[in-house]
């Protein structure tokens, strides 16, 4: 929810009405599960809410919560995925599990660009400002991720 108005702050509670079902989209997308999108979002906005006065950009803040918490909850899954050699169904929609379970075989960092490059329809430079890496690093995760499912998807 960006400002109309120049040097009128959005209260927490509009912002939640107004990015909330975005930050879903983007936590499920990263994360593959509605339950760990629900909780990164709640995460995010309790964590915004506890610094609130000091937070310049509510949406920049609150998609890079969501994106370190889906980030968390990777490394969780990939140990107990090694622990236990278990997977999760992610959909039931044949056409989504086909290109979902390839975007999940890309490394964290390069499904986050991808994830944010072409759902979130963000520029790469913000992209490269909310992971908080160089952009010559975003446009390679990016170039490597789209090769390989290029690949993976033939």
């Amino acid at each position: 929810m960006r400002n109309t108005e120049p040097g009128v702050r959005p209260d927490l509670e509009a912002v939640y009405l107004g990015e909330r079902a975005g930050l879903l989209r983007l936590g499920f997308l990263l994360t593959g599960s509605l339950e760990l999108a629900e909780d990164a979002v709640q995460t995010a906005f309790v964590a915004a809410a506890a610094r609130w006065p000091a937070i310049g950009d509510p949406t920049a803040y609150l998609r890079r919560v969501v994106v370190n918490q889906a980030a968390d909850t990777h490394r969780r899954r990939f140990r107990e995925l090694h622990r236990t050699r278990m997977l999760d169904a992610i959909t039931e929609i044949p056409e989504v599990d086909e290109t979902w379970a390839e975007l999940r075989r890309l490394p964290t960092n390069q499904r986050a660009v991808v994830v944010l490059r072409f759902y979130a329809d963000l520029p790469l430079v913000t992209i490269a400002e909310l992971l908080d890496r160089p952009a010559a690093t975003v446009r390679s995760d990016l170039h490597r991720a789209l090769d390989r499912l290029r690949r993976l998807l033939r």
